[in-house]
């Protein structure tokens, strides 16, 4: 059913449904919405929970170690690991 500009009429009732079933999705969309707004606050606050219940303690260790260099050599010591290494510092005996 065309009329005199070309444009189709649409029955009232066939609109009517239409926007029936946008409300329908609008709804579960706004749903959804809230669904995924609460799962965002909830999981920051658990992982902020998480996180509080460590303390970050931070821990120095020194040791003193005698190396002895012999006739004039270099004095060169691995203290711990092999990544840690002494260079003959002395403590001015």
């Amino acid at each position: 059913m065309a009329d005199e500009k070309g444009m189709v009429q649409i029955p009232y009732f066939t609109h009517e449904a239409d926007m029936e079933r946008l409300e329908r999705a609008n709804k579960r969309s706004f749903i959804l919405i809230l669904v995924l707004i609460i799962a965002l606050v909830g999981s920051n606050l658990a992982w902020t929970i998480y996180e509080s219940q460590f303390e970050d303690v931070v821990t120095e260790t020194t040791q003193k170690v005698d190396v002895d260099a012999g006739d004039g050599g270099d004095a060169i010591g691995f203290i711990g690991d092999e990544n840690e290494v002494n260079y003959g510092e002395s403590d001015g005996n």
